[in-house]
């Protein structure tokens, strides 16, 4: 009977929480060669992938206005490849402005465009634009989004277009108009152009024995410092590691609190915040308490920080407000689980979940690994990489579901 219900268990976790399984590594499909086919152009307000632009399934939530004067215009960089024209009605080269991913899509598809149709460029009609001409939260504003045509403007080759720009590698892709194409990427130091959620190795957990160490230097079997759930703080074991990665460099969001705290994740790794009127240094009210990605978090937002201390007994945590969301690149990147799903990282309680903006529902997707651990001891300990466990999630979701249930469809927004 166990076998049966475990099975059952995955395949119910699967289809509510396959996104997880991204952990720290790249996403679906990296690695892989496409295999030859015919391209069959978009039709017309077709969109590919077949979700809405600001889901984690396309290009990502809006991260927020970009202008000449604010400190994120040095994520954008111009774009003066002579295969590309650019409109540029404003003359003021904001068209050729863009984030660096955008820039890499927007150059491979001008290729594209000159080996199926030899004389013809492609054609930039709009980029970043800082004059407000978009709706409102458009990518457009963050260089992530373009509008594109051919040079010479034969809209009997647009739905082609559309098809090239998808193969390019845009995250979005919607014939929009009769007169252009729209395409927009993920932000650079998002989860999915990036990582999934990790910490830094430098970054401290306390043991049981109320001891320090880097999360580099954990290893499953040990108890460290978490939370049992508002502002009680438990010792809980490690039981794997769903990814590890000493190496790779990453990009983590370091929040910083008047307390003193700064905790480093990656852009999709959950973490607890309280938000309007969270009292410094008081517990956090019943239900006052959600979890955001970490590139959602904002100054003025509450987190939880606490302390463990050697015979000292457990203090219960405490709020403590947000006074800066800085970003910083370090080399290597590790997610443990912990059987409480929680761990408190340099001082901070954050989850040990990432992707998905709903701690509850992670938690309980991973509740056959805790199974599997209880019965075995062990989850199947591994080396530097993704965890068995995880990689088990993605397969079953792309086994048993459409391909559209494969990513959070507004989960992200909804919670907001």
């Amino acid at each position: 009977m166990l076998l049966p219900t475990l099975v059952t268990c995955l395949a119910g976790c699967a289809f509510l929480l396959s996104p997880v399984s991204e952990a720290c590594g790249p996403g679906r499909g990296y690695g892989k060669r496409r295999s030859p086919r015919k391209l069959a152009p978009l039709a017309y307000k077709q969109f590919s992938p077949n979700v809405a632009e600001k889901t984690l399934g396309a290009s990502g939530r809006y991260e927020g206005k970009i202008t000449r004067n604010s400190e994120r215009f040095k994520e954008l960089t111009p774009n003066y490849n002579p295969d590309i024209i650019f409109k540029d009605e404003e003359n003021t080269g904001a068209d050729r402005m863009m984030t660096q991913r955008c820039k890499d899509k927007l150059n491979s598809l001008a290729i594209s465009v000159m080996n199926l149709w030899p004389g013809v460029r492609l054609r930039v009609t709009e980029g970043w634009d800082e004059d407000g001409h978009h709706s409102e939260e458009s990518l457009h504003y963050e260089g992530r989004a373009v509008d594109i045509t051919t040079s010479d403007r034969d809209r009997n080759k647009y739905a082609m277009l559309a098809r090239l720009a998808v193969e390019a590698g845009f995250d979005w892709v919607y014939y929009e108009s009769k007169a252009h194409i729209h395409c927009s990427v993920k932000s650079d130091h998002s989860v999915a152009a990036k990582s999934g959620g990790c910490f830094p190795g430098e970054a401290s957990v306390i043991l049981e024995s109320g001891a320090q160490k880097s999360i580099g230097d954990l290893r499953p079997g040990e108890r460290v410092l978490a939370s049992a759930g508002g502002g009680e703080l438990v010792y809980s074991e490690v039981l794997a590691f769903l990814d590890r990665d000493p190496l790779t460099p990453k990009l983590f969001y370091t929040l910083q609190t008047e307390a003193g705290a700064r905790l480093s994740l990656t852009a999709a790794h959950l973490v607890f915040v309280s938000e309007g009127n969270c009292s410094e240094g008081a517990p956090p009210a019943p239900g006052a308490l959600r979890t955001v990605y970490a590139s959602a978090a904002q100054p003025g937002q509450c987190v939880l920080v606490g302390d463990g201390g050697a015979g000292r007994g457990l203090p219960g945590a405490r709020l403590s407000r947000i006074t800066r969301v800085g970003l910083r690149e370090s080399r290597g990147a590790f997610a443990p689980l912990t059987r409480q799903g929680t761990v408190v990282v340099d001082g901070v309680v954050a989850s040990c979940y990432a992707v998905v903006e709903q701690h509850g529902l992670a938690h309980w997707a991973f509740s056959p690994l805790r199974l599997v651990h209880s019965w075995t001891g062990s989850t199947g300990s591994h080396g530097d990489g993704m965890h068995w466990y995880p990689r088990l999630l993605h397969w079953l979701g792309r086994m048993l579901l459409d391909s559209r249930r494969l990513h959070p469809l507004g989960v992200a927004q909804d919670a907001r």
